[in-house]
């Protein structure tokens, strides 16, 4: 065992080195006055702190603070205090929480570039805390700052972001709770666009379906509104495999993509989104009259909270600052009204009518009756009416009137000479049969 005698750490061997600055006041009997002065002339000597390599001054201050703590402590009063090092104790809890989420989701990032983004986005005040500040709290939480190449080879999984605002939209449908409407059950079935790059909920909609047609119609009022993304990402289910959408999509130039199958990580950014909801908006929410009365409160929980909130996704930003970065195509109607166009051929009836979505049309080109035509009616708008396409030349259909049809004729003017002879047995027979009688010539005479 070695006998010589040291402080048994660091703090003690601090406290020590202090009593001994202190040294010429410590034991003395000094009036306030003769303390200051003494004091003083220390402040001009240069004393060398345990385990430093260079030697530094003290100010007055310092070392009055030393001498009260020495005169109420003793030498315990001197060991150097504890830190609270790196909790960053100028934030509150939920800022702490989303910087931490950050680091999460970010580890590669460096600690400057998230104090920045989140002092530009006005989340927390310019100078609050330092750099510094921000990387101890990562340090004391074990979020240390990995290199970029092992920040995509952590995990089974690459983390993948759209390269600007407005290129990637994700679509999804989820499934809210059955409303009582009239005595009848009705589901709820919530449809939104998510932008991949904002998180910013482009389109939401509350309908009573998933089917193929709703999407559609999402995406329509979205392109209108904004414009058209560079591509869609779905997942697999048949509100997304149609046809009718895959061309509609190809013809507005907007790649088609699916996530694989039984693969809920790969839809992970529209997975938090629907979490997030449940838990804001849906959990609470209670019982509604109707789809209307739904849509209205998570419009409201998307306006006022979710697209103002902190995310930890993009830094701390909000997405609906992220929203306002976007990029997008501008199409104009004649383009969305092509592209939605659906085409079928029919063949007309010998009446020249034919059946779209169950309504019955009618042309007037009487000379189309028994051929096969094309068909066509858009989804862009559906109060247009269908029309016919036939050798280069559009025919517009019109809703069959059998009221209109059904009316008896005019009767024509009688003609002169042997044209005004006329010859109609069955008419007799109908004569006979309603007790009418017989009609006079126009001249008087019978007929």
């Amino acid at each position: 065992m070695n006998d010589t005698l040291r402080p048994k750490d660091h703090a003690e061997a601090v406290a020590l080195f202090r009593a001994q600055v202190l040294g010429p006041v410590l034991h003395r009997d000094l009036h306030h006055g003769e303390l200051f002065a003494e004091l003083r002339v220390l402040t001009t000597h240069r004393f060398r702190p345990p385990g430093s390599p260079r030697t530094r001054t003290y100010s007055l201050r310092t070392l009055l603070r030393w001498v009260q703590a020495y005169r109420k402590h003793g030498l315990p009063g001197l060991r150097p205090k504890g830190r609270k090092v790196g909790q960053a104790l100028a934030l509150s809890d939920d800022m702490r929480k989303l910087l931490l989420e950050i680091r999460r989701q970010h580890p590669a990032v460096p600690a400057n570039l998230v104090l920045q983004t989140l002092e530009e986005d006005g989340r927390i005040e310019r100078g609050l805390i330092s750099v510094q500040t921000l990387r101890r709290l990562y340090r004391a939480h074990g979020l240390r700052r990995l290199p970029r190449k092992r920040a995509h080879v952590t995990g089974e999984r690459r983390r993948w972001e759209a390269s600007h605002v407005g290129e990637l939209w994700h679509a999804d449908v989820c499934h809210g709770p059955t409303l009582s409407v009239d005595g009848r059950r009705v589901p709820v079935r919530i449809h939104a666009l998510m932008d991949d790059k904002s998180r910013y909920i482009v389109m939401l909609r509350v309908l009573d379906h998933e089917r193929e047609v709703g999407m559609l119609e999402l995406l329509l009022e979205a392109i209108r509104l904004y414009g058209a993304p560079k591509r869609l990402y779905l997942d697999n289910g048949p509100t997304y495999r149609g046809e009718a959408l895959q061309t509609a999509c190809g013809r507005l130039g907007i790649h088609l993509g699916h996530a694989r199958p039984h693969d809920p990580q790969a839809r992970g950014k529209m997975e938090r989104f629907w979490r997030t909801l449940r838990d804001g908006c849906l959990g609470p929410m209670g019982k509604q009259a109707s789809l209307h009365a739904v849509w209205v409160r998570l419009t409201a929980f998307l306006n006022e909270r979710y697209h103002k909130a902190a995310h930890a996704g993009l830094l701390g930003r909000s997405p609906a600052s992220a929203w306002a970065t976007r990029q997008l195509t501008d199409l104009d109607e004649d383009t969305l009204t092509d592209a939605l166009t659906v085409r079928e051929t029919r063949r007309v009836r010998s009446d020249c009518t034919l059946s779209v979505g169950n309504v019955d049309w009618e042309l007037r080109e009487g000379f189309l009756a028994g051929r096969r035509v094309t068909v066509a009616r858009t989804l862009a708008d559906r109060n247009l009416p269908p029309w016919v396409e036939h050798d280069g030349r559009r025919y517009v259909l019109q809703v069959v009137d059998p009221v209109a049809n059904g009316r008896a004729r005019k009767r024509r003017a009688p003609k002169p000479g042997i044209d005004a002879v006329d010859f109609d047995p069955v008419e007799v027979l109908l004569d006979k049969a309603m007790g009418r009688l017989p009609r006079r010539s126009t001249k008087g005479g019978p007929r």
